[in-house]
């Protein structure tokens, strides 16, 4: 028998996409190396924690999960990676019974700390545990410097990944039974692949309709992106794409030009509004998700109130919000006209408050559609109702007690609810 086949393993994950395919890739490198997944209450030998430092929340929630390892999993190797990490690795180490701490740079050597190089799986994912879609990480680190982000510090610049890598990887996925694939990135608009002697640089664009050929693909969706980056070309790839999504994250931040300009965003509220009405002017169903941050310095009512009018005239299917924090080094840390802590949270309250209204105008609109969901997952207090998205990512709640995850089935959208549309079956299109 492996001498580890009886040790196990836990990776707490904190943040980004990107971070998420990354510890699936330790995952599935552990797998093979012959360790097992700890259950809840398993004490496990190796502990690794990718951690987030995007605001001073995720600071908070990395130092958590760092000591509640910590502290039920007494002896173990504890591996802590990730943008914290990059930051802050002195006050980590001083948390106490960590025993590795793993720059960005190394992520993908990580478990060399603890095994030869020689042994070592290769840094690549083929599932991505608990859920019914994949992540794969094509582009990582950023080269923007907004005024608020801390990411190129700790991240890097720009690196892409090899267009035939990723392409095998998507290959192996669906293999294993993965329907759905979502390219993602720290900053994916910035992809150049497969850039080396003798071979023609591959955009965006170009991976998009790559991929989309590859046979046994149901759906593929691009991550989040930055308007002026959706071209004509990738606006192109992903309307005519024979499995693409007609849903796009594309990152909003503030509806305020002057709030943008302090940002240094590089685009404009009018050129967020083209890029949407350029995707929706070709597909009516196309819907959009988005990034809003709340209270950055010198953010007025009326800034504030541009935020709200985009997301009223948008109506996104879900918005991401994120309350200002000074994130050290970065130039908005010493900007003047600090938000006062009470409005930011009024502020908060609002946007969420607008968000639902939107996203629930969106869906009122598809009552008595018919149209495809991929099953996801099922609410244990709902034994009878699974969940699951439209192509163009709205949440569909199926009335069907039959049904189980990663199926594409035909529904009739009847009715809705706060937590999204309620559908029937009509017939299953894939199992």
């Amino acid at each position: 028998m492996n001498e580890t086949s009886n040790k196990k393993f836990k990776i707490v994950t904190l943040g980004c996409r990107t971070n998420q395919y990354e510890s699936q890739a330790y995952h599935d490198q552990l797998l093979a190396l012959g360790y097992t997944q700890a259950h809840e209450g398993d004490k496990a030998e190796i502990c690794i924690v990718n951690t987030c430092t995007v605001t001073e929340s995720a600071d908070s929630s990395s130092r958590h999960a760092i000591r509640q390892l910590v502290r039920e999993n007494e002896g173990a190797e504890v591996l802590v990676t990730g943008c914290f990490a990059e930051r802050q690795p002195e006050k980590i180490l001083q948390l106490g019974g960590v025993t590795h701490v793993v720059p960005n740079k190394e992520k993908e050597k990580l478990l060399g700390r603890l095994f030869s190089d020689e042994e070592l799986p290769e840094f690549a994912i083929k599932h991505f545990e608990a859920h019914t879609r994949a992540f794969v990480k094509v582009q990582d680190g950023c080269n923007s410097y907004c005024t608020y982000c801390i990411i190129p510090y700790v991240r890097g610049r720009s690196q892409s990944r090899n267009t035939g890598e990723i392409v095998k990887e998507v290959e192996d996925l669906i293999a294993n039974g993965f329907k759905e694939i979502v390219l993602t990135g720290i900053n994916i608009g910035d992809f150049d692949g497969g850039v080396s002697e003798g071979q023609t640089p591959v955009r965006l664009a170009d991976l998009v309709r790559i991929v989309d050929k590859i046979p046994g693909l149901e759906r593929l969706r691009v991550s989040s992106i930055d308007p002026d980056e959706v071209d004509d070309d990738l606006a192109d790839a992903i309307l005519n794409g024979k499995k693409t999504c007609h849903s796009m994250h594309i990152v909003l931040q503030s509806g305020s030009n002057v709030i943008l300009k302090r940002m240094n965003r590089k685009y404009t509220r009018q050129m967020f509004f083209d890029s949407v009405e350029k995707l929706k002017a070709a597909s009516s169903d196309f819907s959009f998700t988005t990034d809003v941050i709340v209270g950055f310095p010198g953010e007025t009512d009326t800034d504030f109130l541009d935020t709200l009018d985009v997301m009223r005239q948008v109506k996104f299917a879900k918005v991401h919000m994120f309350p200002y924090s000074d994130r050290p080094r970065t130039r908005s840390a010493l900007m003047p006209n600090k938000v006062p802590v009470d409005v930011i949270k009024t502020r908060k309250q609002e946007i969420l408050r607008v968000a639902e209204q939107m996203s629930y105008e969106l869906r009122d609109q598809y009552i008595g559609r018919k149209m495809f969901v991929l099953t996801e997952s099922k609410d244990s207090s709902h034994s009878k109702e699974i969940a699951g998205h439209t192509d163009n990512f709205l949440n569909v709640l199926i009335q069907d007690e039959n049904l189980v995850p990663n199926q594409l089935v035909e529904v009739e959208l009847f009715a809705n609810t706060p937590k999204g549309l309620l559908g029937l079956l009509i017939n299953s299109k894939a199992n």
